[in-house]
């Protein structure tokens, strides 16, 4: 089973460590950690602006980057709806953040360990009847302090913002937010508008994304990090 998930082709931060793809998440991770120097990003969400656009991919590969810092990094499925993120590490998925938030088990109950060194995740759990209240709590709130107690980088996939407002009612709660946009794919006015709904909910857009851009190399896909000092 561990050797399984190391191999995993999503995870390419694992299985193919040398590679460029690899070698551009940890230039995103370092990217991050200079976006903002008084004061560190400590819980980061990273979102997009449909499904298919790669952010739990993209996600996962980020969360091993930091990891490999020797950090204590936790990974929060936070795809209520949809959640996907287990399947990349094999996990379980039965209980999770749902249930923490529902009061029905205690955080330290609902983490895992995983075949990644310093990695830990916490699923979506059942999925509710009221994701982007339970989201928005009270709860929440506190879920967030006690585990950045607990760890050195939370890390959240959130749902793709432009289809639900879970994400966007999660991003004001955290350091900072990445998106990702897919090219090819994302239209230049959903990423205008996701710009838009970023930042009429006050979040810290940190930067950008692009996946599956073709590099001149013709190597599969190539991504990069932007600093928003403009608009898109």
């Amino acid at each position: 089973m561990q050797q399984s998930v190391l191999e995993n082709s999503k995870l390419i931060t694992t299985s193919n460590p040398d590679s460029p793809i690899a070698e551009a998440y940890r230039s995103l991770r370092t990217n991050i950690q200079f976006s903002s120097i008084d004061v560190p990003v400590k819980t980061l969400m990273v979102t997009s602006c449909q499904s298919g656009d790669g952010k739990t991919t993209t996600i996962a590969n980020l969360a091993v980057a930091f990891s490999q810092e020797g950090k204590r990094v936790l990974l929060v499925d936070a795809d209520l709806r949809r959640p996907t993120l287990h399947t990349v590490f094999m996990l379980s998925n039965q209980s999770g953040l749902t249930n923490v938030l529902a009061n029905q088990m205690d955080w330290q109950d609902a983490v895992h360990s995983t075949s990644v060194d310093n990695l830990f995740f916490i699923g979506s759990g059942p999925t509710p009847p009221n994701p982007s209240e339970m989201l928005g709590s009270k709860k929440m709130n506190q879920l967030i302090e006690e585990l950045s107690a607990h760890y050195d980088m939370i890390l959240f996939d959130a749902p793709p913002s432009l289809v639900v407002t879970d994400g966007l009612v999660l991003a004001s709660k955290c350091d900072g937010v990445v998106a990702v946009i897919s090219v090819g794919m994302t239209k230049r006015q959903q990423a205008k508008k996701l710009y838009a709904s970023l930042e009429h909910v006050k979040a810290k857009l940190l930067g950008v994304v692009l996946n599956n851009k073709k590099k001149k190399s013709k190597e599969q896909l190539y991504y990069t990090y932007y600093g928003t000092n403009g608009r898109m």
